[in-house]
């Protein structure tokens, strides 16, 4: 199997248990479920399970790199077939397509090889589904797949594509589009599409993390959406998209979701104390054949790690990296990184640091989010390297690795059912006894 087809057998896999025990016990709405937690409240979920065990139905999709989502005994997901943008709706109890809608691709942007037009997950509830779609826009449909409403956006400049998926929260439905240029975060009214608001984000370079919301305690206190981005996370007004607060986030490029447990928020930042990457020197040395301080596509595409990064550092996208150009990715990241717990409640401006309870810099995942559950919190990376500390604190617990799945990792771990599911590229899943020593 390929990788792509690892990864869809996974997904199908995991939707079709997600699926039996939202309709039994709660819903997945979005991506990583209620609020992007991660966690579950179902039981019943198997320890043991592969394409011909423990398998409660299997349906053939087109491919997509989006989450299944449930909501009100439907599971909805989206796929892309050419030109073809597809929402999908079945039975969450038996697999069996409900429907399908299709939207005509406004345009065929060119991104990275890892991405696909079908990336961010859908956003549900009981009354029908939002999808985004970065080559049109968003979609809304009725549960029974009516169109509701739409929102062209775009065209977006990220060299490796959109990922950030669309959130309901109370009567809204925000998204959070970071981009080279002109990021922003918009809310409309989650039922007729009508913008509520909508606030620039300047000086926020490419980003890939989905939103989440954290309501302090107190009534009067308004709920917070919290947006990690690749130099800082901030805090906006739910309702109105007033920034409350923000804190320095050294990031490699943000792609993790923020999770809370109570009043504390946590997020997770694989940043560095210095540059992760070679001087400019270096490379101009072995690959700048014309000697002009620059390198050009043809010169740098040989590169075995970096060549197929190359439109990542070329900013201005003119088949040329400068030194200014290689140096601001370079430096991306350093600074005050880590896992990270912080207590903001009512902040304002910039973050006092008193506000963060704790700070844990190791083994910290590129891409995967953080997992809180039962009060212990979880961190998987790449080579199948698993870290849990305690929330409380932070004081580590256990580490260790999955012998059977040391391999790359994209997807966040999700728990339930005193379970803790981790997923790796190669599509192989791993299952930990939920606690302090997994």
């Amino acid at each position: 199997m390929t990788k792509v087809r690892n990864i869809a057998y996974a997904g199908a896999l995991c939707a079709a248990l997600v699926a039996s025990a939202g309709t039994a016990y709660g819903q997945w709405p979005q991506f990583r479920g209620p609020n992007g937690s991660g966690v579950d409240s179902a039981a019943g979920y198997p320890v043991a399970f592969s394409p011909s065990r423990n398998v409660l139905w299997k349906t053939a999709i087109p491919h997509g790199q989006s989450s299944p989502v449930v909501a009100g005994g439907h599971l909805y997901l989206t796929a892309n077939e050419g030109d073809r943008l597809l929402t999908i709706c079945l039975d969450a109890t038996s697999g069996r397509e409900l429907w399908r809608r299709e939207i005509t691709r406004a345009r065929a942007t060119k991104v990275y090889h890892a991405n696909d037009p079908a990336s961010p997950t859908p956003a549900a509830d009981s009354d029908g589904v939002v999808v985004f779609f970065p080559d049109f826009g968003l979609a809304a449909y009725t549960r029974d797949g009516k169109d509701r409403w739409t929102l062209p956006l775009g065209p977006f400049n990220s060299f490796y594509g959109m990922a950030a998926s669309p959130i309901l929260a109370d009567d809204l439905m925000v998204l959070v589009c970071d981009q080279r240029s002109g990021s922003f975060i918009v809310a409309v009214d989650r039922k007729t599409g009508r913008l509520r608001w909508k606030k620039d984000r300047a000086g926020a370079p490419e980003g890939w993390a989905t939103p989440m919301v954290y309501r302090p305690a107190g009534s009067a206190a308004p709920a917070q959406l919290i947006v990690p981005g690749s130099s800082r996370l901030d805090a906006y007004a739910l309702g109105s998209g007033e920034p409350l607060w923000w804190m320095p986030l050294g990031t490699n490029g943000s792609m993790g979701t923020a999770v809370t447990s109570g009043d504390t928020l946590f997020v997770s930042s694989s940043g560095s104390t210095e540059p992760s990457m070679p001087a400019f020197e270096t490379y101009l040395e072995k690959y700048d054949k014309d000697k002009d301080g620059r390198l050009s596509l043809q010169e740098f595409i040989v590169d075995k790690e970096m060549g197929e990064h190359f439109g990542w550092a070329d900013a201005d996208t003119d088949n040329v990296i400068t030194a200014a150009e290689w140096n601001t990715i370079r430096n991306l990241g350093i600074g005050e990184f880590g896992a990270i717990a912080i207590r903001p409640g009512k902040a304002v401006g910039k973050l006092d640091p008193t506000a963060v309870l704790w700070r844990f810099k190791k083994n910290l995942p590129y891409i995967p989010a953080p997992l809180v559950y039962q009060n212990v919190l979880y961190l998987v990376k790449d080579g199948g390297i698993i870290t849990s500390l305690d929330a409380a604190t932070g004081r580590p617990l256990k580490e260790g690795r999955s012998p059977n799945a040391l391999g790359e990792y994209y997807a966040s771990p999700v728990a339930a059912d005193n379970k803790v599911f981790l997923a790796s590229v190669d599509g192989k899943i791993t299952v930990l006894k939920a606690g302090s020593q997994w």
